[in-house]
């Protein structure tokens, strides 16, 4: 059974330990439907939740792959993405950051929103299946990756 939030994490733990304590936290998640408009494959990454003095400091590195058409070809292909960030869950709001994160009462962090906000900041805007893609015959629409057509000079 797939879990409903793979990206959440109980810090409960970590609230009563002295500042500095951290923990690593691995994610693999085959397939994830981050939001209506990003299916995510393949996420996999760490999360180092260390205990500060201000709240949770959570450093997470993700490396996905997300469904794309090429804009040279128009095939549809997984993109790779790598994403990095670093953010401060609060344990009060007059310690909150620009971010405006604070400490759910139950203790679940859901990294998912973040992961989501990070991966979209990595999509490229005109995506390319592969760097020697050589996209479509402007006169006949054929797949130049596939076989040369008449339109093309040698």
């Amino acid at each position: 059974m797939k879990h409903p939030y793979p990206l959440r994490v109980n810090i409960g733990f970590l609230l009563n330990q002295p500042i500095g304590t951290r923990r690593d936290i691995h994610f693999d998640v085959p397939a994830f439907q981050l939001s209506i408009d990003l299916e995510v494959q393949a996420l996999t990454g760490i999360a180092r939740l260390t205990r500060t003095g201000q709240g949770i400091l959570v450093d997470c590195q993700f490396d996905a792959s997300v469904p794309a058409d090429c804009v040279r070809c128009l095939a549809n292909f997984l993109h790779p993405l790598q994403t990095a960030f670093t953010e401060l869950f609060a344990f009060s709001p007059d310690q909150v950051t620009e971010s405006g994160l604070l400490v759910p009462d139950d203790g679940n962090i859901d990294l998912a929103p973040l992961v989501m906000e990070y991966l979209i900041l990595e999509i490229p805007i005109q995506p390319i299946c592969r760097p020697d893609c050589k996209g479509l015959c402007p006169v006949c629409g054929a797949d130049l990756n596939t076989a040369p057509c008449e339109h093309t000079a040698a």
